[in-house]
């Protein structure tokens, strides 16, 4: 049974950084391009990162490329989402998500896992 658990989302001020974990179980973590969206209320899921499965190619949305980084530790079966810069436009809940693949995907139709997603709030 496929699982991914997110974590470190919290409250954090118009400027600063926070670090996400995505830590994957009942996969062979290698085998899988990982993703993170987000969604903001009222909003529909929006494509953020993405990272192939040995990390050698990514892609941002236009909205984050400069401020966010995708990365993942293969051996730890874990994605990270490191963003800085952040403004009240990234509030939104995060969620990182899986599919077999040798690309990098930007739909969320193209993810077959997901996980619950965790909160990020930027005040201003």
């Amino acid at each position: 049974q496929v699982q991914l658990v997110e974590s470190g989302g919290g409250l954090v001020q118009t400027g600063g950084s926070l670090g996400l974990s995505c830590t994957a179980s009942g996969v062979i973590f290698s085998n899988y391009v990982m993703g993170w969206f987000r969604q903001a209320p009222g909003k529909e899921r929006e494509f953020v990162a993405t990272i192939t499965r040995r990390g050698l190619a990514t892609s941002y949305a236009d909205s984050v490329k400069g401020r966010f980084t995708i990365s993942r530790d293969n051996a730890k079966s874990a994605v990270f989402l490191q963003m800085n810069s952040l403004t009240p436009e990234d509030t939104a809940v995060y969620f990182c998500a899986a599919v077999l693949g040798r690309n990098v995907y930007t739909a969320s139709a193209n993810y077959d896992y997901w996980g619950q997603g965790t909160q990020v709030t930027v005040s201003s």
